[in-house]
């Protein structure tokens, strides 16, 4: 992959990672590396080798059939870390959304806005609605629209500094430190699943910007600090949805998932012929945004 070098993860990073047995592998991997930058080829085998050494170790899984209370939920975090023992190339990470279980009541936007401390403007999983139906049978219809992570994505060939690109297991990632705030990537995306970070804050003209605003954020299994009067990455750049790809590296189901009151959303690997989201993606009410734009995304929807 062209930017697959690009600061995957550092050793800051490694020590707030969730996992501490994780956490340990990434660190001693990426400080045997020598001194690096966040960006270096070194750290990306450095974690690459962590990745391995962590596989080897680790226990064995349960069998897909052991979901401890029978919940999709758990069946999605085995069948989460079952995928993550495959090589990166092997895995294909999907969402499926149904519809028809979406009450529309944002939880999964809230909890995508305080996962990664999004400031004003910034959205990676905003909840269109539109009325459907004849008077008087009418309802909402609500359509959660996270990034689609294109398999042809046309974000990225219009990125003048290769910012932006598409790993190997089919997430659409943006290097911050490379991103010059273009945004081409803005207005080639047809679903608008990207927004700028202009370095606004919801506490800016009040008395004190407060802390619970400043606190950092993970995405990319980096440590990323926002501060007032700051020009620091993620301000000025291009943001969007990552799939929680911090979360999914240790082992959690992204934070939308996790928190969907109707149980709408799932998330797993594709490539896997037994898992919830294969099953889900073989049913004959799913369809995609836009298809005919030849983009492929990797959110279906169950209508």
């Amino acid at each position: 992959m062209q930017n697959e070098h690009q600061f995957e993860e550092s050793v800051e990073t490694a020590d707030e990672t969730p996992d501490a047995g994780r956490r340990q592998f990434f660190r001693k991997a990426l400080l045997a590396a020598g001194s690096v930058t966040a960006a270096g080829t070194l750290a990306a085998k450095a974690v690459r080798a962590a990745e391995s050494a962590a596989k080897t170790s680790a226990a064995p899984l349960p069998a897909p059939q052991s979901y401890a209370d029978g919940s999709k939920l758990e069946r999605m975090r085995v069948e989460l870390l079952q995928a993550l023992q495959k090589p990166v190339a092997q895995r294909k990470w999907v969402m499926v959304i149904d519809q028809q279980k979406c009450v529309g009541c944002s939880s999964c936007t809230v909890s995508c806005n305080a996962e990664n401390n999004l400031p004003p403007g910034v959205v990676y999983r905003p909840v269109p609605k539109e009325q459907v139906g004849t008077f008087p049978n009418v309802a909402w219809r609500f359509t959660p629209r996270p990034c689609m992570h294109c398999d042809n994505p046309p974000c990225v060939p219009v990125c003048p500094v290769t910012a932006t690109w598409k790993r190997e297991d089919g997430i659409v990632v943006i290097d911050y430190d490379i991103c010059i705030g273009c945004r081409n990537c803005l207005a080639s995306c047809p679903y608008n699943a990207r927004t700028a970070d202009f370095g606004d804050f919801f506490g800016r003209g009040t008395p004190e910007v407060m802390d619970y605003e400043t606190r950092p954020n993970f995405e990319y299994s980096k440590k990323w600090v926002r501060k007032p009067g700051s020009h620091a990455s993620p301000i000025g750049n291009a943001r969007k949805c990552t799939f929680c790809l911090h979360r999914i590296r240790v082992g959690v189901l992204p934070a939308c998932v996790t928190t969907c009151l109707g149980g709408a959303t799932y998330f797993g690997d594709y490539n896997d012929k037994h898992s919830l989201v294969h099953e889900l993606i073989g049913a004959t009410r799913v369809q995609r945004l836009k298809e005919e734009l030849g983009t492929e995304p990797s959110v279906f929807y169950l209508v």
